[in-house]
């Protein structure tokens, strides 16, 4: 191990190297799904800003949703865009804190907005006659805010944690920057550092699948206790699309965190995890909520109607 601390600003990207042959698939590939990524998250979002009857509790927390997913989704996508196009084998190192410390908003964000939406759901569903009171403009501005400073704060801790590290190797073996990449490049101890990561995904796992497994219990008890059909169908269907996107995430997200524990997993497949869990997660988070969640589903196809009429 070259003890030496390299202060290098450009660092070498492994992960990354594209055949010629392989460049304009590449390419064709990261484009296309970034393009409807894009498209996907970007009408959800119009669709909640500029229909006023969406301007609700669940919707603004939603709203929320998509913001984060084009968050994570552009810090990576920018990046491999970028090198199918130059084929240049390297990244600045101030890019690459970059993108690692927006991936990392990322996926704290969405488990946290998740966990924000499912306390919705149970004050909606479980105490609907104190929802209107309890769920005010105030209330709900105090929950977005919280979520969001909430994670930059975590991540700001984990990133200064590891900026203050001297560094002594230059090349990046994974196709986008994060934390535990990141750590390969530091000549000191970094167990502090691994251990504040492990203590992040414990807290926010916990806290949110507690808080999910409380809120989803409390609602399907509440959902076969009602005697109107009507109430408890539209109920279960919310709290089913909830759930779809939330264990969709957590599948991705929980692999590509055990992928790096584990040494005898192959640098491929943990490269592969970690690409779907920034490309999937984004791109059918609003499909699935556009098709399920009936009032959001019927404003786009009547916007698209008038549209087509207009035409």
């Amino acid at each position: 191990m070259d003890s030496q601390v390299n202060v290098s600003t450009v660092l070498m990207l492994k992960g990354l190297n594209f055949s010629s042959e392989s460049v304009f698939p590449a390419f064709l590939f990261s484009t296309l799904s970034y393009l409807i990524i894009l498209f996907c998250n970007l009408m959800l979002m119009l669709t909640i800003v500029l229909n006023k009857a969406l301007h609700q509790p669940m919707y603004l927390i939603l709203l929320n949703l998509p913001i984060n997913d084009l968050t994570g989704s552009s810090a990576v996508f920018s990046q491999i865009i970028k090198e199918t196009l130059t084929n240049s084998g390297t990244i600045q190192y101030s890019t690459c804190v970059t993108q690692a410390f927006f991936i990392h908003i990322y996926a704290t964000g969405s488990v946290l907005i998740l966990t924000a939406m499912s306390y919705d759901r149970y004050i909606a569903i479980c105490c609907p006659l104190q929802y209107n009171a309890v769920m005010t403009n105030a209330h709900i501005m105090k929950l977005i805010t919280a979520v969001w400073l909430t994670c930059f704060i975590l991540i700001g801790v984990l990133f200064y944690m590891l900026l203050r590290l001297p560094r002594c190797r230059s090349e990046i073996s994974n196709t986008y920057c994060d934390n535990p990449t990141l750590l390969t490049l530091v000549c000191a101890d970094t167990s502090i550092n691994n251990v504040y990561g492990l203590v992040i995904v414990a807290v926010t796992q916990l806290f949110a699948n507690g808080m999910i497994l409380y809120t989803y219990l409390q609602i399907l008890v509440t959902c076969f206790r009602s005697k109107s059909p009507d109430t408890k169908a539209k109920a279960l269907q919310t709290c089913a699309t909830h759930l779809t996107v939330f264990l969709l995430l957590e599948c991705f997200g929980l692999f590509t965190i055990i992928s790096y524990r584990l040494q005898h997993i192959s640098t491929h497949f943990r490269r592969f995890l970690g690409l779907m869990a920034l490309i999937f997660p984004p791109a059918l988070n609003p499909i699935i909520y556009g098709l399920k969640t009936k009032d959001i589903r019927e404003t786009i196809i009547h916007s698209l109607r008038k549209k087509i009429n207009n035409f």
